[in-house]
């Protein structure tokens, strides 16, 4: 089974021989791919709704290499998921509040896990900022571009993480060192979609309008802060 661009970044995230709990799997690509290259001796494909969960069921049945490596089960995050039944957590694909309140509920289950690969869709600063303060530190990061979107991801173990600017919560530290070649893309094409932004916001001097300028004025700064990676 071929992923896509983005997930196929978050499967590479996986530690050989993990035993997986994919946290809303959706059509269960993941499970499956993981299974049948044999990364991972087990998978719980897992998602809140019914639905999704029937179509993974049939994809897992249309691919017997993967027969009685993976189970699907109906779960509201880690809610459905014992301690020590999985050693890695992946979440992807969802925002990233969805993704703080996964981990904050299943406090239980994480803490006997080995790994948590996270895909936040939105709010990445936040879940890094959450990871750092609940005892967890970000061993690896990733970025795609995917159909003119861009997709951060991040590998997390137990540890205590060292100290972070805003803009490391922000762009991801291990990215920005890396001075990872598609995060750059990102930034410049952010950069000008705030300038677009202030011209359009012209000379207006409603409340409103200076509001929305202060914003541009702090995220433009945070931005050419991560630019600076790059010189």
């Amino acid at each position: 089974m071929e992923l896509s661009k983005r997930l196929r970044a978050v499967a590479g995230l996986v530690t050989e021989g993990a035993s997986v709990a994919d946290i809303g799997t959706d059509h269960g690509y993941i499970p499956i791919y993981l299974a049948a290259h044999g990364t991972a001796g087990k998978v719980i494909a897992s998602d809140i709704n019914e639905g999704p969960l029937e179509r993974a069921r049939i994809h897992i049945q249309g691919q017997k290499d993967v027969c009685g490596k993976i189970e699907t089960r109906r779960s509201d995050g880690l809610k459905a998921i014992k301690p020590g039944e999985a050693d890695t957590m992946i979440a992807a694909g969802m925002g990233g509040g969805l993704i703080i309140r996964i981990l904050e509920e299943g406090k239980d289950v994480t803490e006997q896990m080995k790994d948590l690969i996270l895909q936040p869709q939105s709010e990445a600063g936040k879940v890094r900022s959450y990871l750092n303060g609940h005892g967890f530190v970000i061993v690896e990061e990733d970025m795609v571009e995917e159909e003119g979107k861009y997709y951060p991801m991040m590998r997390a173990e137990h540890g205590t993480a060292g100290t972070y600017t805003e803009t490391e919560l922000c762009y991801g530290k291990l990215l920005l060192e890396q001075r990872h070649p598609v995060l750059r893309e990102y930034l410049l094409r952010e950069q000008r979609i705030k300038r677009d932004i202030e011209v359009q916001l012209g000379e207006s001097e409603s409340e409103r309008s200076a509001k929305r300028r202060k914003e541009l004025e702090k995220e433009r700064k945070l931005i050419q802060n991560a630019l600076e990676y790059y010189r």
